[in-house]
Order: structure tokens, then sequence, then C-alpha cells
């Protein structure tokens, strides 16, 4: 009888841990960045290759930090809902062009609108493995201390701004 209980409990904590895996969002992936600084970088601006930014530039705001490319086909479908949420003056959006060239991505903003107040370019890849980028598009909302709060990893719905980002940011702006 004992040899046949061994057995009966791995299958029990077996069955119990892919009850708990069934019931996880796969496209959620927890960022270990939470509740810690963004980090640092000084990279280019899209629109001015001679000026650069950094996020101590940004100090003191709420701001979401979108990492897209040109070559991303999920960038262009959340694409008009950055345009929205830049309309609507809710929030500054800020982007990162990841492992792209810098007049691909500006024809796309020219071609498709500009939602964002700066783009920064992160040619080699460098800044996007600091921020634990593993696939486009990704976004981030970094507090006015600099500290991220939230990853979002996919293209961003309108769903997803209404009932997680947009609270965030409001909280966040008081």
């Amino acid at each position: 009888m004992k040899r046949f209980l061994i057995p009966l409990g791995i299958f029990i904590v077996l069955v119990g841990f892919l009850a708990i895996g069934l019931k996880l969002d796969p496209r959620e992936v927890p960022s270990p960045l939470i509740g810690k600084p963004a980090p640092d970088f000084r990279l280019s601006l899209l629109s001015d290759p001679a000026k650069p930014l950094s996020p101590a530039d940004l100090r003191g705001q709420v701001w979401l930090f979108n990492v897209w490319a040109s070559w991303c086909v999920s960038c262009r479908e959340e694409h008009p809902v950055l345009l929205d949420l830049s309309k609507r003056g809710i929030v500054p959006i800020y982007g990162m062009d990841y492992k792209d060239q810098p007049g691909d991505a500006q024809a796309v903003l020219d071609r498709f609108g500009n939602p964002y107040v700066e783009t920064v370019v992160d040619l080699d890849g460098r800044t996007g493995i600091d921020y634990g980028v593993y696939g486009v598009p990704e976004t981030y909302v970094i507090d006015k201390n600099g500290i991220i709060r939230y990853k979002h990893t996919g293209p961003l719905t309108p769903a997803v701004l209404d009932n997680k980002i947009l609270p965030l940011v409001k909280e966040l702006q008081r």
C-alpha cells in the first residue's frame, strides 16, 4: 500500500502545478524591473541625432516608454491606439526605435503619424537588453521619480489602456 502513496502524492503535486499554470496569462511576463529605477541610457533622438535624451531628462513627470520598430507588425497594430492616446494628452509617450534603421522608423512615423513626444534610437539593442526587452512592442509606465511601475508586453489595446495603464497613470500623477 505504501509504495502506491509516493507516486500518488507526486501525481497530485504535478496536477496542482498544472492547475496553477493553466490560470496564468502566458502573455504576462513579470519584469524584475517593476519597482526599480528605469535603466539609464543616453541615446540620440530620431528627429535630431545630435541631441541625446535620457530618463533623467524626464524626471518629475509620469511617462510611457514604448519600444517599437518599423519592421514590427504588432507595432503597426498598436499604432492607432498610441495616436489616440497621444491626442488625448493624458500622459506623454516617448518611443524607443529598437534595432532598426532610423530612416525606416522616420518613414513609418511620417506615413502613419507620430504619437511620441520624442523617439530615441537603440541601433544595437543594448538599451533594450537593459530594459529586458525580448520582443516588440513593449510599453513601460514610469513614475515621476523614474521608477518602472508597470510593463506591458505586446500591442496595446484600448482595453489594456482603459483597465490597466490609464488608472495607474492617473494614480501616479496625483
